[in-house]
C-alpha cells in the first residue's frame, strides 16, 4: 500500500481483505487512544493566532489532545448530550475547534457550522439538527461571530447551553490586556445558559470518560452543505466513514514524522477529515496558522517562512490559494516539503504547472465531497500523476460514470472516456440516508447504491478520474447542453487570467446563453474586447462562446476557495432584468435576488414610479425563466 501507484494496486488492496478487517477501531476515541498511547509526547496540534514566524503558538502533544478531548466529551455528557444529541460549533480555527470536533463526536453527534453564513441560515441548521449545545466564540474585536450566533439561537430555542471560547488566551501582552477593554458588547436575547468552555473543561475528568462509550458504528457528525445559498442541507457521517478518511491518507502518505500545515477552516470536510483524521490515524502533527487560515492577516506574505518554522512536510491548499502564493517569492527553506495536497475545486492545468516550477514541489490533486464524508480519489504519489485529472479512486471506493433518470434508475453505464455523472460508493457514503431530511435523499442514489455526486466526468483507460463540470451547472441554450468547463478551460490558458466563472444568463429567446466572469492575476491587464476575441479563437463550440464577458476585481468565493456561482447568477439576473426594463422604458429595477426553496432564484423588483403596474413588468420579465416578484 505505501507504493500504491496503479489501478492494479487499488484492486489488490481491496481483494486482500475488507476495510473492516484492516482497521480494528470502531470509534474515533478508540483511534485517538491508540495514537496517544503510541506517540504520547509527539507534537499533535499547534495553533498560532498571528501569522508571524516568531509569534506565540500553543502546541498540544497527543497525550494532551486525548486529555482535552476526554474533558470535552465529559462536559458535553454532563450537559445532557447523549449519542443521538448534537453539539454544534461555530469557531474560527483554533485548538478548541479540533477538541470540539473530537469531543462532540465522542459524546454525541458533532455539527461544525460555517460562522460566516447569515444568522438565519445558522438558525436553520441548529433547528434542523436539534442542537442542544453550541460551542462558539466569546465576543472579540473585529468579528461579529458572537453576536451572529446569539441572534441565531434566538431563532433556535432547542439550544440549551452555549460554551464560549475566548481567543484572548492565545495573545501576548499588551494585546491580551487590551482585548478585554475593547471587547464588543453582545445583545444575548436568548434563554440558553452561557458558560466558559475552557473553564468547564478544566473542572472535568481528563483521565477517562465518565460514561461507557458504546463500541458500535453510528452517525457521529453532521456537516452542512449549501449553507451559503440560503438552503442548507445537512449530510450525515458515520464513524466508519470518518475513520476511512484517516486510513486512506495514513496508508498512502503520512507517518508520525510528518507535519501538515492546514490553513483551511475546521468547519469544512477537507480540513476535518483528510487532514485531521490523517493526523489522528498516523500521529502526524497538524499546524493551523491564524483563526482565518489563508484569509488571516499576513498569512500569504509569511507562508513560506511558516513552512520553515514548523518543518512542514505536507502543505494543504486550494486553487485560489495557489494563485495567491504564485504572486509571492519562495523566500524560505522549504526543502522538507514533500507534496502539496490540493482540492475543493478543479485546479487549472497551467496554474498547476507554474506553481510546481516556482515552488519545486509536486501537487497531488484529489477529489472529494461532503456527501461522501470526503475522499473519493487522488493522483497517486508513487505512480503517474496526470495533471488535470483527480487521480485514481481510493481503495474500497467504487466509482462509476452513469446516465440516470430523476429517480436514480440507471439508463446507461458510460464507456471509457465517455462523459456522464460521477457516482460513488465507499465507506464514507451513508447509503440511502446521506441527508438528515428524507426528501433530499430521493433520487440521490443510482440503483439504490451509488451516490450521485452531481459532477460530470469520465474515467480513462488507466482508471483515472477526470472532472468535466457540474451537472447542475450545465448551461441549457435552447435545449442544447453546454458544459461551462469548455469556457473556463479555454480561458485558463490565458496568462492574464487567475479565475473564471461561466454560467448561463437569462435569455428571453433561448432560456439561457453563456456568460463568463473573470478575475485577473495581480498586475495583469486585458480588455473585454481582447477576451471576446480570445474566446472566439479558443472555444471550439460556437454555441458555447459567451454572449457577455465581465472582468471583476475578485470573483465571489466560498471559505475554501471555490468560485461561488450562485452570486454570479444573481449578478447576471440583476443585469439582464434591469437592461430589459430600461429598454421597455419601465421605471423599475431589481432590488435583490434571493433563492426560494421551490422557485429557485427570484428577483425582487422595486417600482420607482407609482404608475408602474405588475402587468407591465410581467410583460417584460415574464419572458425569462427566473421568476420575479414586486418589492414590498
Amino acid at each position: 500500500m505505501p507504493h500504491y501507484a496503479t489501478l492494479a494496486d487499488k484492486i489488490a488492496t481491496e481483494t486482500a481483505m475488507t476495510f473492516a478487517e484492516r482497521v480494528p477501531e470502531v470509534t474515533l476515541y478508540q483511534v485517538l487512544s491508540r495514537t496517544a498511547a503510541s506517540f504520547p509526547h509527539r507534537k499533535a496540534l499547534s495553533f498560532q493566532i498571528k501569522s508571524g514566524v516568531k509569534d506565540k503558538a500553543e502546541t498540544l502533544s497527543w497525550s494532551g489532545v486525548k486529555a482535552r478531548v476526554t474533558q470535552a466529551a465529559n462536559v458535553f455528557r454532563g450537559l445532557g448530550v447523549g449519542e443521538k444529541d448534537v453539539v454544534a460549533y461555530l469557531l474560527p480555527n483554533c485548538n478548541e475547534a479540533v477538541i470540539s470536533l473530537l469531543g462532540g463526536s465522542t459524546a454525541g453527534i458533532v455539527n461544525p457550522i460555517n460562522p460566516t453564513i447569515e444568522d438565519s441560515q445558522i438558525a436553520a441548521i441548529l433547528r434542523e439538527t436539534g442542537a442542544k449545545v453550541v460551542v462558539t466564540l466569546k465576543s472579540f474585536p473585529k468579528t461579529e461571530v458572537a453576536q451572529k450566533v446569539a441572534n441565531a439561537i434566538k431563532m433556535a430555542p432547542n439550544v440549551e447551553t452555549v460554551l464560549e471560547v475566548d481567543l484572548a488566551r492565545y495573545l501576548s501582552p499588551p494585546l491580551s490586556w487590551i482585548v478585554p477593554l475593547i471587547r464588543p458588547k453582545v445583545d444575548i436575547g436568548h434563554s440558553a445558559k452561557v458558560l466558559d468552555f475552557n473553564a468547564e473543561m478544566d473542572k472535568a475528568n481528563a483521565t477517562s470518560l465518565d460514561f461507557e462509550e458504546t463500541i458500535e458504528d453510528r452517525v457521529a457528525s453532521y456537516f452542512h452543505t449549501g449553507g451559503t445559498t440560503g438552503m442548507p442541507k445537512v449530510a450525515q457521517h458515520m464513524f466508519s466513514g470518518m475513520i476511512y478518511q484517516g486510513w486512506c491518507a495514513q496508508e498512502m502518505l503520512f507517518t508520525e514524522e510528518d507535519v501538515l500545515i492546514c490553513p483551511l477552516p475546521m468547519f469544512h470536510v477537507f480540513a476535518a477529515y483528510p487532514i485531521l483524521m490523517a493526523c489522528l490515524a498516523s500521529g502526524a502533527h497538524m499546524v493551523m496558522p491564524t483563526p482565518q487560515g489563508y484569509r488571516g492577516d499576513g498569512v500569504f506574505d509569511n507562508f513560506w517562512k511558516l513552512l520553515e518554522r514548523w518543518d512542514v512536510t505536507f502543505m494543504v491548499t486550494v486553487p485560489t490559494a495557489v494563485s495567491a502564493l504564485m504572486q509571492r517569492p519562495v523566500d524560505a527553506d522549504v526543502s522538507k516539503l514533500k507534496y502539496v495536497l490540493c482540492g475543493s475545486a478543479p485546479l487549472p492545468v497551467e496554474l498547476a504547472k507554474r506553481f510546481e516550477q516556482s515552488a519545486g514541489v509536486k501537487i497531488l490533486e484529489g477529489y472529494g465531497m461532503t456527501e461522501a464524508t470526503c475522499l473519493v480519489s487522488i493522483n497517486p504519489p508513487h505512480g503517474e500523476r496526470k495533471i488535470g485529472s483527480v487521480g485514481l479512486p481510493f481503495p474500497y471506493c467504487e466509482t462509476k460514470i452513469l446516465h440516470c433518470d430523476a429517480a436514480g434508475d440507471i439508463i446507461k453505464e458510460c464507456d471509457v472516456d465517455e462523459i456522464g455523472e460521477i457516482c460513488v460508493d465507499n465507506p464514507g457514503v451513508v447509503t440511502g440516508h446521506t441527508y438528515t431530511e428524507d426528501e433530499k435523499n430521493v433520487g440521490l442514489f443510482a440503483a439504490g447504491k451509488y451516490l450521485r455526486t452531481g459532477d460530470l466526468g469520465r474515467i480513462d483507460a488507466d482508471g483515472y478520474l477526470w472532472i468535466t463540470g457540474r451537472a447542475k451547472d450545465l448551461i441549457i441554450r435552447g435545449g442544447h447542453n453546454i458544459d461551462p468547463a469548455i469556457i473556463e478551460e479555454a480561458l485558463a490558458g490565458n496568462e492574464a487570467i487567475a479565475f473564471t466563472g461561466a454560467i448561463g444568463q437569462p435569455d428571453a429567446h433561448s432560456g439561457e446563453v453563456p456568460c463568463v466572469y473573470v478575475e485577473l492575476n495581480a498586475g495583469a491587464s486585458i480588455t473585454v474586447d481582447d477576451l471576446n476575441a480570445y474566446l472566439k479563437e479558443h472555444v471550439g463550440e460556437k454555441a458555447a462562446i459567451p454572449k457577455y464577458v465581465e472582468i471583476l476585481d475578485e470573483l465571489p468565493k466560498t471559505q475554501v476557495g471555490k468560485i461561488f456561482k450562485p452570486d454570479l447568477r444573481k449578478m447576471a439576473i440583476t443585469r439582464v432584468f434591469d437592461a430589459a426594463l430600461v429598454e421597455a422604458d419601465i421605471s423599475a429595477n431589481v432590488e435583490s435576488v434571493f433563492e426560494d426553496k421551490k422557485r429557485g432564484l427570484v428577483a425582487v423588483v422595486k417600482y420607482n414610479d407609482p404608475a408602474v403596474s405588475d402587468d407591465a413588468v410581467n410583460n417584460i420579465l415574464g419572458c425569462f425563466t427566473p421568476q420575479w416578484e414586486p418589492a414590498k
